[in-house]
């Protein structure tokens, strides 16, 4: 299953970032890279169209994405790290995703 979702997410880097995105990604734990393509799918099921956001409406749209699913069993610091994994792997890869106004910050 980690190799299937290294490659999956890896797919949706841009093309010229996918080796380095899959690099990335190989450091990261199973429930790290579930955490990422639960917020890609977020993602993909509610955005209308796909225009690149900033950093910064990245992490506003992650900090919003965390509030949403709030009812996750692990503790804050781990929702924290998977918050930077995520901006940080969204960022690295170039990665054109939208905020879907669900997890845009009003």
């Amino acid at each position: 299953m980690r190799t299937t979702l290294i490659f999956a997410i890896a797919a949706c880097a841009d093309r010229r970032f996918q080796k380095k995105a899959r690099s990335f990604l190989r450091g990261l734990s199973t429930d790290e890279l579930q955490y990422i393509a639960e917020f890609l799918g977020a993602c993909a099921l509610e955005a209308a169209e796909r225009s690149p956001a900033s950093r910064r409406e990245l992490a506003q749209g992650i900090a919003h994405y965390e509030q949403v699913r709030a009812g996750a069993a692990s503790g804050p610091g781990d929702h924290d790290h998977k918050m930077i994994l995520l901006l940080e792997y969204l960022c690295r890869s170039r990665l054109s995703v939208s905020i879907p106004p669900v997890l845009s910050i009003p």
